[in-house]
């Protein structure tokens, strides 16, 4: 006697009855189906059904299986993104009771919503407890803390909300806002009405990673386990479709009046003026900084910000591009929470402030080949600055050379020609302090 095989229900994509194909189609199902919990509360309670296979429609000479498709569905092309891709791949659950809601009915569409006060710093505390645990995502599951282990979830536990909410629902909680004026804690939301199942995500905003703003740390949970990753604004797909809110319950004001909130990367930085850039200066002071002070601080951003915020970072044993000069919020937490090393005083073994001669500028020009070209090479990519390097750096002046060059002195807000690739007496300086 034959066993005869069971299936999800699928569509199949086309008439082929490869096994890849049939592999594909099931792919698909497993993306289209409704979850269990339902990602819609009108789905609430719906099943996945199952469809038996006759042996007559089963070819199992060939390893391959192939089902009627149910009548009144459309087949439709498989696409590689919903197989693989750095995407959620997995529906989202419903609005729900902390832990496993049972049959207890949600509340009355007209209810107040419960907002309990936080803050920026406790809301990235409580999502980073999940991403030290590394929660693994399963919308059917509560973690310990009653929270669903599903993207909204997530942010339903960091939010400190009073339930389990879902990508539908997580807006009533905040406030829309620019994505601009995205600060941690806040949260980038992708609810598609259409098909909640198809592309619904949420992630938690924690602080930009590029001066440009086109990059930012995400939060997220997502398959296989809670994740703090580096992400493109405002996601690897459906970007133009993720909205910035902000919780309508934070207490202390913005992140640049709350007494440990980073104010963004835009407040310090050459051109910059205000109350940020005098307390940085301050806080760089208490921790041994006070040497690359003549006079302040003060709040016009100056060199001896630079200097001494690279010194700190050092003091870190951060090394690059992650000891610029310039602070990120990793940068402003340890200042402004006094934790991290100290600024080692001058001659005690830390970065020494002493800074080679310059040879000049003839040294660096085409057809040159000298050991000063060859050191200038090797403190860009100390520096960070070494993306346009294929080999070397080595004692022959290149193109490559000039191209990191000028991105270091662009980084300095130089333009136009102080800004040509060609070191100079201040980029020397600079590079080398």
């Amino acid at each position: 006697m034959t066993t005869v095989p069971a299936f999800e229900e699928y569509e199949p994509a086309t008439d082929c009855g490869c096994a890849g194909c049939a592999l594909q189609r099931r792919a698909a199902a497993a993306r289209t189906l409704p979850p269990r919990l339902g990602g819609h509360p009108a789905a609430h309670g719906a099943r996945r059904a199952l469809v038996l296979a006759t042996a007559a429609g089963v070819v199992l000479s060939a390893g391959a299986a192939e089902a009627v498709a149910p009548a009144g569905r459309t087949a439709g092309p498989v696409r590689a993104e919903d197989v693989s891709g750095p995407g959620p791949t997995t529906p989202q659950g419903q609005a729900g009771p902390l832990r496993d809601g049972g049959a207890q009915a949600p509340p009355p569409a007209n209810a107040p919503l419960l907002l309990r006060a936080t803050t920026r710093d406790e809301i990235i505390s409580r999502a980073k407890t999940w991403v030290a645990a590394k929660v693994p995502y399963d919308m059917e599951k509560y973690w310990s803390d009653g929270y669903r282990q599903d993207c909204s979830g997530y942010v339903s536990m960091a939010w400190d909300l009073g339930g389990n909410e879902w990508t539908g629902s997580l807006s009533s909680y905040g406030t829309r806002i620019a994505r601009t004026r995205l600060e941690p804690g806040d949260i980038l939301l992708f609810h598609n009405p259409a098909d909640p199942n198809e592309g619904s995500h949420v992630t938690i905003f924690g602080g930009w990673t590029n001066s440009a703003h086109t990059q930012y740390m995400a939060y997220e949970q997502t398959p296989p386990a809670t994740r703090k990753k580096t992400t493109p604004l405002a996601y690897w797909s459906n970007s133009d479709m993720y909205v910035a809110y902000r919780y309508k319950g934070l207490t202390g004001g913005s992140a640049g009046s709350s007494p440990t909130g980073f104010p963004g990367a835009a407040a310090f930085g050459p051109g910059a003026r205000n109350a940020h850039v005098t307390r940085l200066g301050s806080l760089l002071v208490a921790r041994g900084g006070k040497r690359f002070y003549t006079e302040g601080p003060g709040p016009a951003w100056s060199e001896a910000d630079r200097r001494a915020t690279r010194a700190f970072q050092q003091a870190q044993g951060w090394k690059g591009a992650h000891a610029d000069g310039l602070p990120g919020p990793d940068t402003w937490r340890r200042l402004v929470n006094g934790t991290g090393r100290n600024i080692p005083a001058a001659g005690s073994g830390g970065s020494s402030s002493v800074v080679p001669p310059f040879p000049g500028r003839g040294y660096f020009r085409p057809g040159q080949s000298n050991a000063h070209v060859e050191r200038l090479g090797r403190q860009l990519v100390e520096k960070g600055y070494d993306r346009h390097y294929v080999s070397g750096p080595g004692r022959r002046w290149t193109e490559a050379d000039r191209r990191n060059v000028e991105a270091f002195q662009r980084a300095q807000g130089w333009r136009g020609g102080v800004a040509d690739g060609y070191p100079g007496p201040d980029t020397w300086r600079r590079l080398f302090s």
